[in-house]
């Protein structure tokens, strides 16, 4: 029987890749547009574990512990999005005085990972993008060093180039794909014998990561919408994840997750989270931590899409129709971050949706009701009023 996931998968991708294909290409500076602010984002409602949220001091944590931290991120795009979906926010982020850039990559680019395969080709950008914002950290000369406790601190807008410019673009093509798709360990199939991570055959994805990054600079921001949540947080970890340990935790400071299922759930698309599971992240990483989730979208009336997808992420028994959430990611998913990363903050956003999806093509046939509440005016994690919200705890 074919999973929701894949359901999912095959419809959007058919849709939206097919669209975007032949015409991705880089965003120019015509494409960014500054607004200025007069103060930094506010964080009401932050559940507060460790007093006032200053980034944390340059000498905590990883290998390199002598880099600065810096108010630069890094975004990593939901499962089946890519980074035309998050550019929009990534100006935001540098009007609120957080340079920020997007992964490099269309949204085909996760075909190899459908049915709940190995998420080292997402792992393989990720890493490609932070080590390039971490290079050239020292060059953003209007973007404020974390070296004190002030809570005016950072509230300069960024009036720099487009960030997006300083990540090149790599190399990726259809036979890359193939190849990727073909060979791609885990999920549904058991592709190279096992759906367990920790059981992989050793394996390396397709693609020219190049040019190679600078040096690093400076450890930046990492903020994961979606299945890019728990993705970021096998980033940081130091153990073996398919063949290879990233140990992101060296160039980034601290983490923030948007509507991210960190919850344990059966099926081969959770393996990976319950592999992220394993392992207590705290203090002594030197990454800070949030968990953001959205409520005011019940399992039982907001649509059949949404009530798959919160039985999808919940326990076994669950038909999905009594949980409250973003729409995707029932909340207590979301918030789950915590029981493995004790340290982290939690935010609720009442009334905040996963995604914008009249802004893209194909949500009224994905998400029909989901769309109809976005295209309405009810708002997502991205929206300006909403990240001041969250982004006021990076202060």
């Amino acid at each position: 029987m074919v999973s929701f996931a894949e359901s999912l998968g095959i419809v959007l991708l058919l849709i939206s890749a097919l669209g975007r294909v032949g015409g991705f290409a880089a965003i120019g500076p015509s494409t960014f547009r500054h607004r200025h602010r007069k103060k930094s984002p506010s964080c009401r409602g932050v559940e507060a574990s460790s007093g006032r949220h200053a980034l944390p001091p340059s000498h905590r944590g990883g290998a390199t512990p002598d880099l600065p931290s810096v108010r630069a991120a890094v975004i990593v795009p939901g499962f089946l999005t890519g980074r035309d979906e998050f550019v929009g926010l990534a100006r935001t982020l540098s009007d609120f005085g957080i340079p920020s850039v997007v992964v490099p990559m269309p949204n085909w680019h996760w075909l190899p990972c459908l049915g709940g395969r190995s998420m080292r080709p997402m792992l393989e950008r990720i890493d490609y993008a932070v080590r390039h914002l971490a290079g050239v950290a020292g060059s953003l000369v209007d973007l404020e060093r974390a070296v004190s406790n002030d809570d005016d601190a950072g509230s300069v807008p960024y009036t720099g180039a487009d960030p997006q410019l300083l990540i090149p673009n790599f190399s990726y093509n259809m036979f890359d794909l193939y190849q990727d798709f073909r060979n791609n360990p885990g999920g549904v199939l058991e592709v190279g014998g096992s759906a367990e991570v920790d059981e992989y055959p050793l394996w390396n994805p397709r693609g020219s990561f190049s040019p190679q990054a600078p040096e690093p600079a400076g450890k930046i921001v990492l903020i994961g919408h979606s299945a890019g949540g728990w993705i970021s947080r096998a980033y940081l970890s130091e153990r073996n994840y398919g063949g290879k340990s990233y140990n992101g935790r060296r160039l980034v400071h601290s983490l923030v997750t948007l509507g991210s299922p960190h919850g344990n759930a059966p099926g081969p698309a959770f393996k990976g989270v319950e592999w992220v599971n394993r392992e207590v992240m705290d203090s002594s990483s030197g990454v800070r931590a949030l968990a953001v989730g959205g409520t005011g979208y019940r399992g039982d009336s907001s649509g059949d899409f949404t009530r798959g997808a919160y039985s999808f992420c919940c326990p076994v028994g669950s038909d999905g129709s009594q949980y409250d959430g973003d729409g995707v990611t029932p909340i207590q998913s979301a918030l789950a971050m915590k029981q493995h990363v004790p340290h982290a903050d939690t935010l609720v956003l009442e009334d905040v949706g996963h995604f914008c999806w009249s802004d893209s093509f194909g949500g009224d046939i994905v998400a029909p009701d989901l769309t109809k509440c976005h295209k309405e005016g009810r708002p997502w994690y991205g929206d300006k009023d909403v990240v001041e919200k969250w982004a006021g705890w990076l202060y």
